[in-house]
Formats: C-alpha cells, sequence, structure tokens
C-alpha cells in the first residue's frame, strides 16, 4: 500500500466526496475517476490542496457538463472567487502558459472577476462563467483533461539570493528547462515577491505582449488563490520565456535589442543610484512624450523614457505618457486588411490581435508590474514598457481614425440619449460613429459609469477574439488614473473596439444566461 501523508488523505477525502454528491456513473462521464487513479499512480502529480476537488472538476469536465455544476455550486455558496481560483490552477496545471488559448484565458480570469463587481447580482457570474467555459472546451480540445503539463519539480538547484534573477535568466537564454525550473522553484519557495522581481529579468527580456500579460495576470491572481500558490502559478512565466527562447534557437531569429540597451540606459543614466522621481509633468509633456514613443523606433521610445526618469519626473507621469502612446495605436488603426482576416476577425476589425489593443495591454501590464516592484524593476518595466509601445507607427496610419468627420452628426445631448446612439452604433459595427458618439459623451461632461456599464454588457457576450476582457479591464484602469485631458481617449478606444466585436458572441455566454435565468 503507498503511504499517504494527511494532506493527501484530505485531498482524496474531499474528492470522494465530490464523487459521492454526483454519483459514480457521472463522476466517471465528467472524469473524475480519473484524479483518483492518477492519484494512486502518479505521486509526483501537482495537487492544490483545498481546491483541488474543485480544480479536477475544472480540468476533466466537459463545458456543457461543468457550468450547470458550477452554477448549483455558486448558488450553495461557493464564491466566484473560489470558481476563478480553481479555474486559473486547472488551467495552469493543464497548459504550464504553453498554449496560446490556454495563456489567453487564464489572463482573462481576473478581469472577467473585476468585471462582475460592475454588474447586477444576478449577472454577476455571467463574465466568469464564460471564460470558464472557454477554459474547459479549451482543455478538452487539447486533451488535457487526460494530461498535466505542471508537474511537482523533483529537486531545487542553488541560487544566489541576491543575484538569483540574472541566474534565472542566464538558464532561460540556454534553454535549461530544468535547471531554470528549478532555480525557480527555489526563488518561490522564499518571500513571493522578491520571486516576482527575480523573474522580471527574464521577462524583460523580449518585447511580447503574452510575455508581459501572462506574468501580470499570474501576479494577480494571487490576490484571488493565496500566495501560497505562488510557484504554480508564477513558474508558467519561467515556462513561457523558455519555450519562446527555444522558438528564437530553433528559427534562428535574432534577439531582441533590449537585451543590451536596457542595462546600457540604466548605467548612462545613474538611474539605480536615483531615489524614485516625484518630479510632476504637465499636460504637454506627458502629450510630447506621448508623440515622441508613438512616433519613435523603439530605441528612441526606451532612450525617451530612460531620459524622463533620470530627470526626476514622476513614474505615473511617465508611465501616463506610454499609456496614452498606446491609445494613439488604437485610434490611427487602419483596421486590419483582407490577406490577414478570419471569420471571426474581418476586414476593417480592431479587435483581437490588433496593435493597438495588444499596445494597450502591454502598457497597462508594464505598468502595473513597476507598481508592485522593486526600485530596480520599476525603472526597468518603464523603459522596457517606452521600447515595447513605440517602433509601430508603421502599422497604422499618421491621422487619427476618421471619426471626426461625423461629430457634427451626432446631435444627441444628455447621457441616456447619447447611449441610446452609442448603443445602435455598437450593434451596426460602425466604429467611426461609436468613436464619434463616445467623444460626445466626453465633451458633455457626463457621469462615466453608464458609458462603461454600456460597454460593459458587450464585453460580457461578446469573445473579442479571446481580448474582450482583457481589454475592458486595461482602458477602466487606465481610464480611472488618466488626467481629465487623456482620459476620454480611453473611452472612445474602447467603444471604437467594442463596436469592432460586436456579433461574435462568446461561446457558453447564452447557456450561461439560462442556467442564471438571465437574458
Amino acid at each position: 500500500m503507498v503511504a499517504r501523508n494527511r494532506r493527501q488523505f484530505l485531498e482524496e477525502v474531499g474528492r470522494g466526496m465530490l464523487v459521492a454528491s454526483v454519483g459514480t456513473a457521472t463522476a466517471v462521464d465528467l472524469g473524475l475517476m480519473r484524479s483518483l487513479q492518477a492519484a494512486e499512480a502518479d505521486e509526483a502529480r501537482l495537487t492544490f490542496g483545498a481546491l483541488e476537488p474543485l480544480v479536477s472538476l475544472m480540468q476533466e469536465t466537459s463545458p456543457e457538463s461543468l457550468l450547470p455544476l458550477l452554477v448549483d455550486r455558486l448558488r450553495q455558496g461557493t464564491s466566484l472567487q473560489t470558481v476563478v481560483s480553481a479555474a486559473a490552477l486547472a488551467n495552469a496545471r493543464a497548459f504550464g502558459g504553453q498554449d496560446y488559448t490556454g495563456y489567453h484565458t487564464l489572463m482573462a480570469l481576473v478581469p472577467a472577476y473585476q468585471m462582475s463587481k460592475l454588474l447586477p447580482a444576478e449577472r454577476q457570474a455571467l463574465p466568469v462563467l464564460k471564460v470558464v467555459h472557454r477554459n474547459a472546451s479549451r482543455i478538452q480540445e487539447q486533451d488535457a483533461h487526460h494530461h498535466d503539463t505542471l508537474h511537482v519539480v523533483p529537486h531545487r538547484s542553488p541560487v544566489d539570493a541576491v543575484d538569483a534573477g540574472r541566474q534565472l535568466r542566464d538558464s532561460v537564454h540556454a534553454v535549461d528547462w530544468d535547471r531554470a525550473e528549478s532555480q525557480f522553484a527555489q526563488i518561490a519557495s522564499g518571500p513571493v515577491g522578491e520571486a516576482f522581481n527575480h523573474l522580471q529579468f527574464a521577462v524583460q527580456d523580449e518585447v511580447d505582449v503574452h510575455r508581459v500579460v501572462l506574468a501580470w495576470r499570474s501576479w494577480s491572481l494571487l490576490d484571488l488563490t493565496g500566495q501560497e500558490h505562488a510557484h504554480s502559478l508564477l513558474r508558467q512565466s519561467v515556462r513561457y520565456c523558455l519555450q519562446v527562447e527555444s522558438s528564437i534557437n530553433e528559427r534562428n531569429y535574432p534577439r531582441c535589442s533590449i537585451r543590451e540597451l536596457l542595462p546600457t540606459l540604466l548605467d548612462q543614466h545613474d538611474l539605480m543610484d536615483r531615489l524614485t522621481g516625484t518630479r510632476p509633468a504637465d499636460d504637454s509633456w506627458i502629450e510630447e512624450l506621448a508623440h515622441v514613443i508613438f512616433t519613435g523606433t523603439r530605441e528612441q521610445g526606451a532612450t525617451a523614457v530612460a531620459a524622463a526618469l533620470s530627470e526626476g519626473f514622476d513614474q505615473e507621469d511617465v508611465g501616463a505618457a506610454i499609456s496614452l502612446a498606446a491609445n494613439l495605436l488604437v485610434l490611427h488603426d487602419p483596421g486590419r486588411i483582407e490577406r490577414y482576416s478570419t471569420p471571426v476577425k474581418p476586414p476593417g476589425c480592431v479587435h483581437g490581435d490588433s496593435v493597438g489593443v495588444h499596445a494597450s495591454d502591454a502598457a497597462n501590464a508594464w505598468r502595473q508590474i513597476a507598481r508592485v516592484s522593486n526600485q530596480r524593476n520599476q525603472l526597468a518595466s518603464l523603459i522596457v514598457a517606452g521600447y515595447h509601445t513605440a517602433g509601430q507607427q508603421e502599422l497604422v496610419t499618421s491621422s487619427p481614425y476618421p471619426y471626426f468627420s461625423q461629430l457634427e452628426e451626432v446631435t444627441s445631448i444628455g447621457g441616456p440619449a447619447l447611449l441610446d446612439d452609442l448603443d445602435e452604433a455598437i450593434r451596426s459595427n460602425d466604429q467611426a460613429r461609436a468613436c464619434a458618439v463616445a467623444h460626445r459623451y466626453g465633451e458633455q461632461n457626463l457621469a462615466p459609469r453608464p458609458l462603461f456599464d454600456l460597454l460593459l454588457k458587450y464585453a460580457v457576450s461578446e469573445e473579442g477574439a479571446l481580448h474582450a476582457e482583457k481589454y475592458f479591464q486595461t482602458v477602466s484602469e487606465e481610464f480611472a488614473t488618466a488626467r481629465p485631458a487623456f482620459r476620454w481617449r480611453q473611452a472612445v478606444a474602447l467603444a471604437r473596439v467594442t463596436a469592432s466585436e460586436y456579433g461574435f458572441p462568446s461561446p457558453g455566454y447564452h447557456q450561461a444566461c439560462e442556467l442564471l435565468g438571465v437574458t
């Protein structure tokens, strides 16, 4: 007989109670019995304590069968936070940060949870359930209900507590999966904040929206799952970086110049020896820096940010300029061309993996990482954000999206009338009119919450080519921290993207509505 410790025993008791509650036949159909068999056969399986029964249910159940079970649990008192936590851990164990749809789904979980707080009580589960449905669908499609990607790390390689981030990065450069995983397991056994700071050395090595947003969203999930799951969630970023480095080697791609430029700029401007800047910037300074980033090369964007930081400007103001530059990419995007269109991303659309949406999500993630990191990473994250956002003007037009010509046609006055106009524009996929109406709404200095509530409705119902939740949260956060002179540009951009994504409902949304008894 295989020995069991108390934790394993309680986990298996939890699974047994779950099987008893649904019946053995249903458990086999849902895949729950595989967990019991796997526990016997594979002692190295990564498990998640008290959450394990729900995590296994998430990983092993088809989406159509899963949603009714979750709605029942919610009605019996299980919290949405618990549902999101279990979904995140199931995703991590199934994909380990190495599946495109998988990590997009993980990155949507916290935004979906934040969106739920803005909805009436009877509708709060909708955004979470639709992302959970996406999660379960992808797990089934990839056969990840029968196998795991993440397993227990068998040993730990020694690391220097001071230089652990560089050592981890060196292992990633060498594409040494075992050593990198082992080193990060050692790093993660210490303070969680330090582990996150050490991880940034690898994250900052390439500019890739998924690389930075995965790191940020994995960190933000810890507020829901608890820090005891930090290693499981953050190691996804290590594995993502390893996979990218492996691909660079195999395809003989050039390394990103930020690898040399970042340490050079930190050294040239003596940034590591400076205190955090507090020098305030006025609106014109922020707009000017945003223009430099928007129109410049990647190297010019990074250099401009480093110079601003060396001059002592407040990091929030520097970050605001980066966010504004990313917003310009949305508002200057000509839309997807025919050559790269798909059934869910038709010509002219700007939702999904468009240049502006990607740039905005990345800039937001870099800013958020800077806010929770040590001094070195506060500065480094913003410099890399400047580099990441710049150098993309060739992908957009020199003039903004032509919605200004429609402003004269928007004659409605007051919130209700303008919101009706915006709703009609969205349902007509009229991006220009949606922008114009949102612009007028801001000009009239109306309360932002009703406008965001309307856009939220579609962020919940539509899929947005895997980006609806993330971009809604990005704009919500950037709007909340932006200066009055710039904040409504964020809302105009979101109105445009919402009009673009309408008509592509998210799988699972209608089932969730029926189960919750809402329309």
